[in-house]
C-alpha cells in the first residue's frame, strides 16, 4: 500500500486559510465559488467564508467508480450549472486533490467555455497531474486521508 498523508480537521483549517491567503495575494477576486462535488464541497465552503464570497455552487463529476480504480475519463453528472449566470463572472473552482488532473481540467475548460474567468484551488496536488491548479496548499505523492473520510477505511 502506498504511503498515506492524514489531514486532520485542524490541518484542514490551516490548508483553507493558506489557500485563501494565496487567492487574496494573487489579486484574483472570485464572485462565485464552484465546488467539484463531492471532494471539493467542504474546502469550497471554507474558502467561500474565508474570502467573503456569498455565491457558491457545485458541479458534479464522477471520477472513481471505486476508490482504487479510476474511471477512464471524468464524467459530468446532472444537474449542471446555469451556464447563462456564469458568463463574465470570476469563478474559483475548488477540489480536494488533483490526482491525474483530468477532472479539474475538464471543469475549468467547461466553465471557461461559458465565458467565465476561471481559477482553480486544491488542497493537494500530485506530481504527475496533467493540470496544474492556480492555488495549491500542498504537493504530495501519498494517498490523502481527509478528515471527512477517515472512518471509511
Amino acid at each position: 500500500m502506498d504511503e498515506r498523508e492524514v489531514l486532520t480537521w485542524g490541518g484542514f483549517g490551516e490548508a483553507c486559510r493558506g489557500l485563501a491567503q494565496q487567492v487574496r495575494e494573487s489579486g484574483f477576486e472570485p464572485t462565485v465559488i464552484i465546488a467539484v462535488a463531492r471532494g471539493g464541497l467542504l474546502p469550497a465552503g471554507a474558502l467561500a467564508y474565508a474570502l467573503d464570497v456569498d455565491l457558491a455552487d457545485a458541479i458534479n463529476v464522477e471520477r472513481y467508480a471505486d476508490p482504487s480504480e479510476p474511471v477512464a475519463d471524468p464524467v459530468l453528472l446532472a444537474p449542471l450549472l446555469d451556464s447563462e449566470s456564469i458568463a463574465g463572472r470570476q469563478l474559483l473552482v475548488v477540489d480536494d486533490v488533483t490526482d491525474s488532473g483530468r477532472t479539474l481540467g475538464l471543469v475549468t475548460k467547461l466553465l471557461r467555455g461559458f465565458g467565465a474567468d476561471v481559477r482553480s484551488a486544491v488542497l493537494y496536488s500530485k506530481p504527475n497531474t496533467i493540470f496544474t491548479a492556480d492555488f495549491v496548499w500542498k504537493q504530495t505523492q501519498d494517498w490523502v486521508v481527509f478528515p471527512w473520510g477517515a472512518d471509511n477505511g
